[in-house]
């Protein structure tokens, strides 16, 4: 790799640095050609990415940028998960480090926040962007099919009360 692409990928990661929502970092020793596929493809399916970058790189790119806590998780074989959803990557590399014993969460970062691998749990556990708009959405409804809902119940009531009126007069 020659300077002018080492300088092109330090680029290209700052930029994934500066608008990643989080950004997870684990260990990824002993993983196999396919069980990283299955990985990145899960990771894309939710709208996240993951990087193998060098260490080195890396640390530079990270200079200056929200998340350069991260700085000191990368050492050895270390993978980035990342998307600007702030809460898928970090879904996303959970759930795969409870399939896989061989991909361990180091940390990661959401914006200048530092998440230990604790802090990255927490943040798996929070309903994603989609799930938080179906949320409102609902919310959102609800007072119209309950205003729907009283304005059809006086009807019912006044033919439950006809019916039992006539049940006695018969």
């Amino acid at each position: 790799m020659d300077r002018a692409q080492k300088e092109q990928l330090v680029d290209e990661l700052g930029q994934i640095f500066e608008s990643s929502g989080v950004v997870v970092v684990s260990r990824y020793v002993g993983l196999t050609v396919a069980e990283m596929q299955d990985l990145r493809a899960r990771a894309r399916a939710a709208d996240a990415s993951v990087r193998v970058a060098k260490n080195r790189l890396a640390k530079i790119a990270l200079d200056g940028k929200p998340c350069a806590s991260i700085a000191g998780l990368l050492e050895g074989m270390t993978v980035l998960t990342y998307s600007e959803d702030p809460v898928a990557a970090a879904k996303i590399a959970q759930e795969y480090a409870k399939e896989n014993q061989k991909f361990v969460i180091l940390g990661g970062a959401m914006g200048e926040n530092a998440l230990d691998v604790a802090g990255v749990e927490a943040v798996s556990k929070m309903p994603s962007r989609d799930e938080l708009i179906a949320t409102i959405a609902g919310m959102l409804g609800a007072p119209a099919s309950n205003i729907a809902g009283a304005i059809g119940a006086p009807a019912s009531n006044i033919a439950s009360i006809l019916s039992t009126i006539e049940d006695k007069a018969a």
